[in-house]
């Protein structure tokens, strides 16, 4: 299997297919800390990640944010004193694409490095 902080997000459009159970079993070894949430009917990665202080947490979300521009996929982040709720989705298929695993692991190595 191959990692997915090697691929790069594909462009989507609202006909592209969202994840089957089997993708989704396949991936989520590879971001074991991200939860399966659905809200408002919408299946979404959620992880929350925790710091220090809120300069560290705001230097984290900055970096996830010119990582989103870079690979043209975007979350919803909220910032606090000590941490960094990261949400992840396709909003174009209202749902969740390979993209958004693929963005879930990239944060997790945005977090893995040292600070």
């Amino acid at each position: 299997m191959v990692s997915l902080t090697r691929e790069k997000c594909v462009a989507c459009r609202s006909d592209s297919p969202r994840v089957t159970p089997k993708e989704i079993d396949e991936f989520k070894p590879q971001i074991p800390e991200w939860k399966l949430v659905n809200l408002d009917g919408i299946d979404r990665l959620e992880r929350t990640f925790k710091f220090d202080n809120f300069a560290t947490a705001l230097a984290f979300t900055q970096q996830v944010g010119e990582l989103a521009e870079a690979e043209d996929h975007h979350p919803k982040l909220t910032t606090e004193w000590g941490r960094v709720s990261v949400m992840w989705w396709t909003h174009k298929i209202r749902g969740l694409h390979r993209n958004d695993f693929i963005m879930a692991a990239k944060t997790d190595g945005l977090y893995s490095r040292p600070r």
